[in-house]
């Protein structure tokens, strides 16, 4: 059974139309189902058709959505189609929305991993393990990550993980040195570099220890375990300070000599 449109009522939201179909309201339309659709007064539709029409709808409603949720970043399809389903949009229109976005190119899974590997490592101090993760959380395919990654040349790996490594050595400076490599090294493994590459950034800053600093630590450290076993007997005290001075990186050649000074000290 054929209807007429009787109306096309502009809204006061801008493009956006109340369609009135044998002089009563219908439904309304976006302005680009109005054109696409090519709808004017005195057109005839059916069921069929109104119902293209508000599934239409539904689709420029969503995408516009989309629009907005892209406007301030480059997204996912994972992103934008989670924010679309937890804005209630049915999933037929989220697909349909989707293949729109892909069509205009306004949604590249590929561009976007390169875009984000290229922006982690001018601007982040993370490794290929840690943007890899990043990347799989946000919805990119393991073949997509593979071929981003590949801009992040070992060459710039190795670049970035020293100036890492540089900042790690600030931090933990007024530590025993073997703490002190161990932390760094453990520092670059969490923020995704390889075991191999973090030793080789270690490398790469020729680390020496400065003697007179490390007598201080272990000193200072020696001291409160010293104090710490006071109620052991002196081989056991011995044998426990010098085991937790060594556990804190501390070499076990300074630590004799430590307690071997201390003893003179106590006499």
């Amino acid at each position: 059974m054929l209807a007429t449109i009787t109306m096309i009522e502009a809204q006061k939201r801008q493009g956006r139309f109340n369609i009135y179909v044998d002089g009563h309201y219908a439904f309304p339309v976006s302005e680009n189902v109005l054109i696409d659709f090519r709808l004017f007064k005195g057109m005839e539709i059916d069921k069929a058709l109104e119902e293209q029409l508000v599934a239409a709808d539904d689709v420029s409603k969503a995408y516009n959505r989309a629009l907005d949720y892209l406007s301030h970043q480059l997204r996912t399809e994972k992103e934008i189609t989670d924010k679309l389903i937890s804005l209630d949009i049915e999933p037929v229109t989220v697909e349909q929305t989707m293949k729109r976005l892909r069509e205009l190119n306004l949604v590249d899974d590929s561009h976007y991993a390169i875009s984000y590997v290229r922006t982690m490592m001018h601007t982040g101090d993370k490794g290929p393990r840690v943007i890899r993760q990043h990347l799989r959380q946000k919805g990119i395919g393991e073949k997509l990550i593979d071929d981003a990654l590949q801009v992040y040349t070992p060459e710039d790996r190795l670049e970035i993980g020293t100036a890492v490594a540089e900042k790690l050595v600030k931090r933990y400076r007024r530590q025993a040195f073997g703490t002190q490599k161990q932390k760094i090294r453990q520092g670059l493994i969490s923020r995704g570099f390889a075991v191999d590459e973090a030793n080789q950034m270690l490398e790469a800053l020729d680390l020496t220890p400065d003697v007179d600093e490390q007598q201080v630590l272990l000193a200072k450290q020696g001291e409160k375990m010293w104090h710490r076993y006071r109620t052991l007997g002196d081989s056991e005290r011995r044998y426990k300070t010098k085991q937790a001075l060594y556990r804190k990186g501390f070499k076990l050649d300074d630590i004799s000599q430590w307690l071997a000074d201390l003893g003179e000290s106590a006499d």
